[in-house]
């Protein structure tokens, strides 16, 4: 998307501040590792970033599941992914007030004011039923759960044909973390919390499953990606496993390099995490992403990916590499 030079990026500057850096890495010949490393180390200034003064923040990930699914209801496949419907209205309320950049809601309009949208229950009890806007059916209520969580995946259908799937809205409520309530009921133990675990109780509870994932009130729409690379992130171009993050737009604009030093969960109980120092970039958001050092890592698809992406649970820090223009403009304090 291209930007007005004026465009404010809040810690990146201005949109203007990066043409000559952008220009210049995409007229690179042929690059290799070691030009591209050259050339960030000559243009732009690392930064580290810090939340009141801790440099240490959260880093979690997220992934591309696969489910299994119709195009029709039956008695296997029963819960739909929804499209978004055409009443939704979603604010970006930095449009309004710049305290607020950052910061989003969504509903409706009714008698000229906006109006909450239908919650989780409510949308599951059947609230959208009668308006069409069935995507595609599934057969596990807890697995497109998980997906709105990752907020894109592809759906496999008998014949083999899978759709992608993609975040296309959200309903206006806050999203509430699973992992924390399910602590606080003390169905899970402290420590023992991952995608893994709460999926694992969810499947074994049927009766429970769905009360339970009412109290997270957030709800995702879909829409078909159409054949194509990857699944689509924020910013609007496909993610890149293991080079892309999702981080907290209030903060960062997207698109932003990014200098990661943290650790992946270890393969067993007991064994010592693999490190994970690489440089990637901010290009996608979620609903628990929330701060200046909280990072989600896209793992791309399969069953390893999904091992990660449901153990990552990491301390970490990062450096945000800024053009050196940008960087020398910063305060001292950083």
């Amino acid at each position: 998307m291209k930007r007005k030079p004026e465009t404010d990026l809040g810690i990146g500057g201005t949109a203007a501040d990066w043409t000559g850096v952008c220009t210049e890495v995409l007229a690179l010949a042929a690059p290799d590792a070691a030009a591209v490393r050259a050339f960030i180390e000559d243009r732009f200034t690392p930064v580290a970033a810090t939340n009141n003064g801790d440099a240490q923040g959260l880093f979690t990930g997220y992934y591309e599941p696969e489910l299994l699914g119709a195009m029709a209801p039956d008695a296997t496949y029963a819960t739909p992914l929804y499209r978004r419907p055409d009443d939704l209205v979603q604010v970006d309320l930095g449009d309004f007030r710049e305290e607020l950049k950052g910061q989003r809601i969504a509903g409706r309009v009714q008698d000229g004011r906006l109006k909450p949208f239908e919650d989780r229950a409510k949308i599951v009890e059947g609230a959208l039923g009668s308006k069409g806007l069935e995507l595609i059916w599934v057969a596990s209520p807890v697995d497109a759960f998980f997906l709105e969580i990752q907020g894109s995946g592809r759906v496999r259908m008998a014949d083999g044909t899978i759709m992608r799937v993609g975040f296309d809205g959200q309903n206006g409520h806050p999203y509430v973390a699973l992992g924390k309530v399910m602590l606080e009921d003390g169905l899970l133990e402290r420590g023992r919390v991952s995608m893994q675990s709460i999926k694992a109780w969810l499947n074994a509870h049927p009766g429970e499953a769905q009360a339970l994932m009412n109290r997270n009130p957030s709800y995702v729409f879909f829409r078909d990606l159409g054949p194509g690379p990857g699944p689509l992130g924020a910013q609007g171009v496909a993610l890149t496993p293991g080079r892309s993050l999702a981080v907290d737009r209030k903060f960062y604009p997207l698109g932003l390099p990014i200098w990661l030093d943290a650790t992946l969960p270890a393969a067993a109980e007991g064994a010592t995490p693999v490190p994970l120092h690489r440089l990637m970039v901010g290009q996608d958001t979620g609903g628990a992403i929330r701060g200046p050092v909280r990072g989600d890592v896209f793992f791309g698809p399969g069953a390893e990916a999904e091992r990660l992406a449901g153990a990552m649970k990491q301390p970490g820090r990062w450096w945000l590499l800024l053009p050196n223009a940008v960087a020398a403009r910063l305060p001292a304090a950083g």
